[in-house]
């Protein structure tokens, strides 16, 4: 990889992480969309927001049709329960099941565990730094833009 600037090299991790699955074994990288829809709902109902396919779609930058099959799948796996909106009776809203969320509580330690891995031999000061800069990021990029 190149040297290029900051930005080039945080959207270089970003496409580097997004397309990691063991060895190219399919039913590993279905569990990895099926994560993914189900993190964005997770982060959806976190902040307070309707966790509609739309929602999700924008959460994860993937068309509306693909995450519906998504969202399809993960109910049908029990990872989410699909339901009519309190607020609104044509809106449908997906949430966790207790099954998905012991896979989510699974997925994130795996992802502790790789984040100590690539951090491995840097000081506990220097892990808090790059986290709490992590999340001034995310934090930023949900801001509207300009």
């Amino acid at each position: 990889m190149n040297a290029g600037g900051p930005g080039e090299t945080l959207f270089a991790f970003v496409r580097h992480w997004a397309r990691r699955t063991p060895a190219g074994d399919p039913k590993i990288a279905d569990r990895g969309r099926i994560v993914l829809v189900c993190e964005a709902v997770h982060s959806l109902t976190e902040r307070g927001t309707s966790a509609t396919v739309n929602a999700i779609a924008h959460e994860v930058g993937i068309d509306q049709s693909g995450v519906s099959r998504l969202v399809k799948s993960a109910a049908e796996d029990g990872y989410l329960v699909m339901e009519v909106s309190r607020t609104d009776g044509r809106r449908r809203e997906a949430s966790l099941t207790d099954e998905g969320r012991d896979m989510l509580e699974q997925a994130h330690h795996w992802q502790e565990r790789v984040f100590d891995r690539l951090t491995e031999g840097w000081s506990a000061e220097r892990r808090r730094e790059f986290h709490r800069s992590m999340r001034d990021l995310m934090d930023r990029s949900r801001e509207p833009e300009a």
